[in-house]
C-alpha cells in the first residue's frame, strides 16, 4: 500500500490511520509482540516500521509519526480498559441470530404432551439404571419409586463405576440426597412438577453450580468455585430434578481429556469417550445418570454421543440460557440433553427452552412437545450425495437400513442438496481468544493442563476486526444460502463423517460441508446410535432441522427409535 500524493485524499488518509483505523484494526497483534520481546510500555518508531513491514504496508515518514500518536494512545486506552474485571459468560452487546431474512419460526403454543408408558417396578431396583426419563418419570409418578430411592442406586453406581470410566470430576452426594428427599415430601403434599421431578442428573463441568468447583477440566481452574448457580441449574432444580455430579470435560471445553486423565466409552474401554462432553456421554451411556447435560460449540454434543450411543441433542443458539456457563464462542455456544432417547432429550428440553433475562440471545419461543405427533405430515429429506460418500460398508448398511425404517413409518424422503460455499468461517479462534485473553496475557495459560492451546489464542490477536466481522458478514450469507437448500423440508438426515471418503484435492465432501454448515447455521440436530461397529462401538446417524424445528425434529428420531432397540442396548463393561 502506498500514500496518496498531497493533496485532500492524503490529508484524509493520514487521519484515517492516524485515528482509530489502521492502528486499532490491523496491527494490534504485532506491536504487541514487538512491545513484549522488548519489555517496552509504549511503541517506538522501530516497532512500527518493523509491523508494518510484517502486514505488507509501506508508509512514509510523516505518515508513520501521525500513525504512531494515535497506537500509543490506542494501548493506554486499551490499558485501562484491561483493568476491569469480565466475567467469562459477558458477552458482547450483540447478539447471534440463526433466523435469516425470509425464515419464520411458529409462536404458536401447543399443548404439551409426553408419553405415559405402563411400567413396574422390579424386584432390583439397578434394573432401571438404563431405563428412559420417560419411564423412570412414570415409576415416581406413580409412587412405585421414591426419588431417594433412585438417587441413592444412581450415586451408588457413579462411585462403583467412576474408577473404570473416569467420568466424574466432583460428586455431590449431600447435596443430591437433600434435593431427593425434598423431591419425595414435594410429591407426597400433591406439588408435583412434572416428567422430571425426582430423576436424578449430571452437569457437565462448566456449568456453575454454587459452593461446589467448576473446574472447567483444568489444572489451570481446579480450585475455581463460582457463586452462583447457573440458570440452567436453577430451572432444572424448578422442574424437580436431582443433581448427583459434576461431569467431566474436556479441558476448557475440548476433547475427552482434562486434568484427571482420560474419560472412557463405556462400550469401549481402549478409547476415550469423545469430547468435549466426555463425562455426560460416559455417565449417561453407563447408567450412572437419568440424564445430563452437556455443551457444543463444534461437535462436543453430538460427537460423544455418537460415540457413546446416546441420543444427544444440539439445540439451537437461543433456544437455551449459558448463563453461568463457561463462554467458548457467543456465536456458537450451546447447552443440551443427553439422554437415552429422542422423547427424554424433549422432556429435558421443556424444562429449559425459555428467557432467563440474563442470556440476551435466549429468544422467547415456544417449544411444544407432542409425543404423537404424525410425522407423516412432516416433510422430510435427506441428503443423497453425504449418503454416498460413506464408504465404510458397516455404516453405509446402518445408515440404509435407518432410511429404510423410516419409510416403513410413513416418510415419503425428498432429497437435499448441500449448497457450494465456503466453510472456512469458524469464529472459535477469535471468540475464544476474547474470553481467555486475560489467561493469556497474565502468563496463567503455563497452568493450563495443555498450555499448547494458548498458541491459538496468540495468533487470534493477529486478526483484524475488521476481517473477523468481514468472514462473519460471509457467514451470514453462507446461512441464506443452507436456508435456501432446506426450506422444502422440516428435517433431514446426514451420515456422521465417521467412514465418509476423503475430499478431493483437499476439498470438502459434501458431508463435511453440510457438517460445518449446519454448526456455523446453528442448526439443532440429534445423533441417535443405528448400529454397532465391528469395534464394539455403537454407530449414529444424524437428523437436523431448521432453526427451532426442535419439536419435529424430535418427533421424526422417536419415530425412528420406536420402531428400533438401539438406544437401549446397554454397555457390557458397566452392567
Amino acid at each position: 500500500m502506498s500514500v496518496p500524493a498531497a493533496g485532500p485524499t492524503r490529508r484524509r488518509f493520514l487521519a484515517h490511520f492516524a485515528g482509530v483505523g489502521m492502528g486499532t484494526t490491523l496491527l494490534p497483534g504485532v506491536l504487541w509482540g514487538k512491545m513484549q520481546e522488548a519489555g517496552a510500555t509504549e511503541v517506538t518508531p522501530e516497532m512500527l516500521r518493523e509491523a508494518l513491514a510484517v502486514a505488507g504496508l509501506e508508509l512514509d515518514d510523516e505518515a508513520q509519526e501521525a500513525m504512531l500518536d494515535g497506537v500509543n494512545q490506542d494501548l493506554t486506552r486499551r490499558a485501562t480498559l484491561r483493568e476491569i474485571a469480565i466475567p467469562n459468560d459477558v458477552s458482547p452487546p450483540f447478539h447471534f441470530s440463526p433466523l435469516v431474512p425470509g425464515m419464520e419460526a411458529s409462536r404458536e403454543e401447543r399443548p404439551f404432551r409426553r408419553s405415559h408408558p405402563p411400567v413396574r417396578r422390579p424386584a432390583d431396583l439397578e434394573e432401571v439404571a438404563f431405563w428412559s426419563v420417560t419411564e423412570l418419570s412414570e415409576l415416581i409418578r406413580t409412587r412405585q419409586v421414591t426419588s431417594t430411592e433412585l438417587t441413592e442406586m444412581y450415586l451408588e453406581r457413579l462411585h462403583r463405576y467412576n474408577p473404570v470410566l473416569n467420568c466424574v470430576v466432583t460428586f455431590l452426594d449431600d447435596r443430591a440426597l437433600d434435593e431427593a428427599r425434598r423431591a419425595d415430601a414435594d410429591l407426597e403434599a400433591g406439588r408435583y412438577r412434572g416428567p422430571l421431578h425426582g430423576i436424578p442428573w449430571g452437569a457437565k463441568d462448566i456449568i456453575a453450580v454454587r459452593g461446589h468447583p467448576t473446574t472447567w477440566g483444568s489444572d489451570a481452574y481446579r480450585e475455581q468455585v463460582l457463586d452462583e448457580d447457573s440458570t440452567l441449574v436453577e430451572m432444572l432444580r424448578d422442574a424437580g430434578a436431582v443433581l448427583v455430579a459434576k461431569l467431566t470435560t474436556g479441558e476448557l471445553a475440548q476433547g475427552d481429556r482434562w486434568f484427571g486423565g482420560q474419560t472412557l466409552n463405556p462400550w469401549n474401554l481402549e478409547e476415550g469417550s469423545s469430547g468435549s462432553s466426555a463425562g455426560p456421554g460416559s455417565a449417561t451411556a453407563a447408567g450412572l445418570v437419568g440424564f445430563s447435560i452437556g455443551t457444543e460449540t463444534s461437535g462436543s454434543i453430538l460427537s460423544p454421543s455418537a460415540r457413546c450411543g446416546v441420543t444427544g441433542l444440539r439445540p439451537t443458539l437461543g433456544r437455551v440460557t449459558r448463563h453461568a456457563t463457561m463462554a467458548l464462542s457467543w456465536t456458537l455456544d450451546r447447552l443440551g440433553p443427553m439422554c437415552r432417547s429422542a422423547e427424554d432429550c424433549a422432556l429435558v428440553l421443556q424444562a429449559i427452552a425459555r428467557p432467563d433475562g440474563r442470556d440476551m440471545s435466549v429468544v422467547d419461543l415456544p417449544f411444544n412437545w407432542d409425543s404423537e405427533l404424525d410425522i407423516r405430515r412432516l416433510r422430510v429429506g435427506y441428503i443423497p450425495e453425504a449418503f454416498d460418500e460413506v464408504v465404510d460398508p458397516l455404516m453405509d448398511a446402518h445408515n440404509r437400513a435407518a432410511l429404510d425404517v423410516l419409510r416403513g413409518r410413513g416418510v415419503d424422503f425428498v432429497e437435499v442438496s448441500v449448497p457450494e460455499f465456503t466453510t472456512d468461517l469458524s469464529p472459535i479462534g477469535v471468540e475464544s481468544a476474547v474470553f481467555f485473553d486475560e489467561l493469556v496475557r497474565t502468563g496463567r495459560d503455563q497452568e493450563l493442563t495443555n498450555p499448547g492451546r494458548a498458541a491459538g489464542w496468540r495468533r487470534s490477536w493477529l486478526v483484524p476486526a475488521v476481517d473477523y466481522l468481514r468472514q462473519q458478514r460471509i457467514r451470514s450469507m453462507m446461512m441464506m444460502e443452507l436456508a435456501r437448500a432446506t426450506e422444502h423440508v422440516d428435517v433431514y438426515l446426514a451420515p456422521r463423517a465417521t467412514g465418509a471418503q476423503p475430499g478431493q484435492g483437499g476439498e470438502p465432501t459434501a458431508l463435511q460441508r453440510h457438517s460445518s454448515m449446519a454448526n456455523l447455521a446453528t442448526y439443532p440436530a440429534v445423533s441417535v446410535p443405528h448400529g454397532f461397529a465391528e469395534s464394539g462401538s455403537p454407530n449414529s446417524l444424524l437428523f437436523f432441522a431448521r432453526p427451532f424445528g426442535e419439536t419435529e425434529l424430535l418427533a421424526v428420531a422417536k419415530a425412528y427409535q420406536d420402531a428400533t432397540d438401539f438406544h437401549r442396548e446397554r454397555p457390557g463393561a458397566v452392567t
